[in-house]
């Protein structure tokens, strides 16, 4: 068994099923990534999973179970200061079709219907949040070998419009995004990345924030077996002309036990601690030191991950 030091949100990252030698994925807020099905490769540009995943400064339980029918039951629990919040999602699988539901704490529902390969090449999906009247939208997406598009329009009269497309190999990818209100005739964001992958490694450049800030961010793979890396990610602001920079590493301690460590210029040092005690079973350990909060410079979350 070999620690994961990756993952993957799965709320903005995007996939089609089907079976080319490789497909482009496209990450709204970070990057362009590119997979392929090829047992030698990983998912890449995996710099925000191992600077940010599984750093956890409160108090979470999640339970996940899974029937013979296809229906799974995920219960998340998680306690800030005193305030306890908390959700419970289903998900049923069925031939090509997939539905999801989260209720949370605060009598917020949200939905998904997602059909795959509706036809060749394409992936649909409908949204909606009660009770926010205005949530509801649908999504496309379609893919060729070597190219993706994902298109997205708010069921409302004056709909938001985003479109996402991403073109490339399995070393070289390029991404633009692009969001539209129709109700004040205005862009809401354009930005675009491109990404250069081999291997052992990644490197990304992405214009984000309507051209306001660069990131540059690059990972490298020491030792695949283990899984050991290390990442990091130069901001530049151009509206305020600031810098800042992160860097991070995961090791593991021994195949069940992966250590996660990560300092940023502000000085702030944060370490992770995540032991699989059962198969799909975790649990997670992290602190953080921050030398400028004077009242309570150390943060410590626990978090604990069931999957029977």
């Amino acid at each position: 068994m070999v620690p994961t030091c990756f993952g993957v949100n799965m709320g903005l990252v995007w996939h089609i099923g089907i079976e080319p030698a490789w497909y482009i994925m496209f990450h709204t807020a970070d990057s362009v990534w590119l997979f392929s099905r090829h047992k030698d490769m990983r998912f890449e540009f995996m710099v925000k999973d191992l600077l940010t995943k599984d750093y956890n400064f409160d108090q979470k339980v999640t339970l996940t179970t899974l029937s013979d029918a296809g229906l799974g039951l995920t219960a998340t629990g998680v306690k800030i200061d005193q305030l306890f919040i908390g959700d419970i999602s289903t998900q049923y699988k069925n031939g090509k079709t997939t539905v999801d539901v989260k209720v949370d704490t605060n009598s917020n529902v949200s939905s998904t219907v997602t059909v795959n390969e509706l036809v060749a090449g394409v992936k649909t999906s409908f949204s909606f949040k009660i009770p926010d009247q205005k949530s509801s939208k649908l999504d496309v997406w379609y893919l060729h070998d070597h190219a993706a598009i994902n298109s997205s329009i708010g069921l409302t009269p004056t709909p938001l419009l985003e479109l996402a497309a991403a073109v490339g190999s399995k070393e070289l990818a390029l991404g633009v995004e692009v969001g539209f209100d129709s109700a004040s005739a205005s862009f809401t964001k354009y930005n675009a990345g491109i990404g250069f992958n081999k291997h052992d490694f990644s490197a990304a450049l992405i214009l984000a924030d309507k051209g306001e800030t660069l990131k540059a961010s690059y990972v490298h793979v020491v030792n695949p077996i283990t899984g050991a890396a290390v990442a990091a990610e130069i901001i530049h602001r151009f509206n305020t002309y600031e810098n800042s920079f992160t860097i991070g590493s995961c090791h593991s301690l021994n195949p069940p036990t992966t250590l996660k460590t990560r300092f940023n210029n502000s000085g702030k040092a944060a370490v992770v601690c995540q032991h699989e005690w059962r198969p799909k079973s975790l649990i997670t350990l992290s602190a953080e030191y921050d030398p400028k909060a004077m009242s309570a410079p150390t943060r410590v979350g626990l978090a604990l991950a069931l999957k029977p």
